[in-house]
């Protein structure tokens, strides 16, 4: 009884008592009635889904329950044409909504992908045309161009006939649109995926059996029926809310084994056509399989150019972070090191002044105790973020030291130049904070390990002078004096 209380459980045991139902009951109008009843259902099943579970972003479930809905039109046609209006030739009225229902999958499967990464997918989009060409390759191989062959002088039924094949490619590159762009593997991912794959499998091996000979449908027609069932599940279930919702980054764009293997397989597919056709004695589609070759090899390089740019992206990423401090985004204490180096080979050059300060936010122990880390953190962040506006265009490179301690280094400007800047720093300090700062200036001479103690010693001389003042070291005396 638990299972009935869940409405996706209830309708997968109702909708497959149905399909099991319709092999039983021989071919004529209580059969296909029971078609009807499950595709209808599925489309029902999806609105439900749909209007039960509010998600977010409920566009895709909606253009997905009108695809379905086409088909079950197109099925209801074809019921009233066969056993009520005799009407059996093709193509006939449900040919009109059975071909409308594939645009209608197609886009709602890209718009679930497109939800789960809004931004710009490159790697996705390439991962499906690499697998929409080498399907579409056998597609044309062994259901299209027999076809074609097939129907002579009528070309509306060679077109009708045609469509579905296309049809079915462009619901897999979909398809594969979602699997590359979802981060998650819910239930009704996974519900979802395999309605559509069956449904595939269905088409496709019914498509292939008219073109090679008669049939009649019957063999084949649990897969649509399974297809129906697995499509409303997937609407029903509670994980169909999420599905939608944006994926994360990571895994989403990792090229993983399981993709790799995928994108070799649909890459083979080209050779593995030739080599199919040979061994069931048919006549090779040579330019078919030149052209396909090509499209996929001009994939394959695509594809590698796009990941050696995310490699690239990610390498430049990783050394920015190396580079920067986490939390303000300055320069972390490692690159102050390297960039005072660099400075001081310039004032060396250049002959010119080489300055280094340190300031120190006053009473931020007592900031973070009265008002909490968190708000420790935005002093930080709105303070660096202050001064690098207030320092843009002066040559000054600003860096965290530590703490609530920061950095100044410059060459090329005065002393007394600096100290105007931190005068200039200090009225920008947010929520009324204040700083000491201690400067040194280098003498050309001394370890520059030696310069930033100077500016070390000069900023706790200002912290004593009562804070919220610039102290500058005398050169070599060890002493420091009052800032003009």
């Amino acid at each position: 009884m638990r299972g009935l209380r869940s409405p996706w459980r209830a309708y997968a045991l109702l909708g497959g008592l149905v399909a099991l139902t319709v092999q039983v009951v021989p071919q004529g109008p209580v059969h296909d009635g029971l078609f009807v009843v499950t595709s209808c259902g599925a489309g029902i099943a999806t609105a439900v889904g749909a209007r039960l579970h509010r998600p977010q972003r409920a566009s895709a479930w909606w253009l997905l329950a009108a695809g379905l809905g086409a088909w079950a039109l197109g099925d209801v046609a074809y019921w009233l044409c066969w056993w009520v209006l005799d009407l059996r030739g093709f193509p006939g009225p449900s040919d009109v909504f059975y071909v409308a229902a594939y645009p209608l999958l197609a886009a709602a499967l890209l718009r679930l992908a497109k939800q789960a990464r809004p931004g710009r997918d490159v790697e996705g989009g390439i991962d499906a045309a690499i697998l929409v060409v080498g399907c579409g390759l056998l597609s044309w191989t062994f259901l299209i161009a027999p076809t074609l062959s097939g129907f002579g002088a009528d070309p509306l039924g060679a077109a009708v006939s045609v469509a579905y094949p296309l049809g079915d490619v462009v619901v897999l590159g979909a398809l594969v649109r979602v699997f590359a762009a979802a981060g998650h593997r819910s239930l009704a991912f996974r519900l979802l995926a395999s309605a559509a794959v069956v449904m595939l499998v269905a088409d496709s091996v019914y498509q292939y059996a008219t073109s090679f000979g008669s049939y009649d449908g019957s063999g084949f027609d649990w897969l649509w029926q399974a297809s129906y069932v697995l499509w409303g599940t997937a609407a029903l279930h509670p994980s169909m809310r999420r599905l939608s919702d944006p994926a994360p980054t990571q895994g989403a764009t990792e090229f993983s084994t399981g993709r790799l293997l995928v994108l070799t397989g649909a890459s083979l597919l080209a050779p593995a056509t030739l080599a199919l056709q040979l061994l069931l004695g048919l006549p090779p589609q040579v330019w078919a399989v030149v052209a396909g070759s090509t499209v996929l090899f001009l994939l394959v390089v695509l594809r590698m150019h796009a990941l050696l740019g995310r490699v690239r992206e990610q390498a430049a990423q990783l050394a920015d972070l190396a580079r920067t401090d986490p939390l303000t985004g300055l320069l972390n204490r490692r690159s102050a090191g390297a960039e005072l180096q660099r400075l001081g080979d310039r004032a060396q050059l250049d002959d010119t002044h080489l300055v280094v300060g340190l300031l120190d936010l006053d009473r931020f122990k007592v900031f973070n105790d009265t008002h909490g880390h968190p708000a420790g953190d935005r002093l930080l962040v709105g303070a660096a973020t202050a001064w690098r506006t207030a320092l843009a265009g002066t040559g000054v490179a600003l860096a965290r030291w530590g703490g609530e301690e920061f950095a100044v280094l410059a060459a090329g400007i005065t002393p007394a130049r600096m100290e105007r800047l931190l005068a200039d720093l200090r009225a920008v300090v947010p929520q009324g904070q204040s700083f000491s700062a201690g400067l040194a200036v280098w003498d050309g001479a001394e370890p520059l390990d030696a310069l930033v103690a100077r500016a070390d010693t000069a900023l706790y001389a200002a912290k004593h002078a009562g804070r919220a003042c610039t102290r500058t070291a005398d050169r070599g005396a060890g002493s420091v004096h009052s800032a003009a």
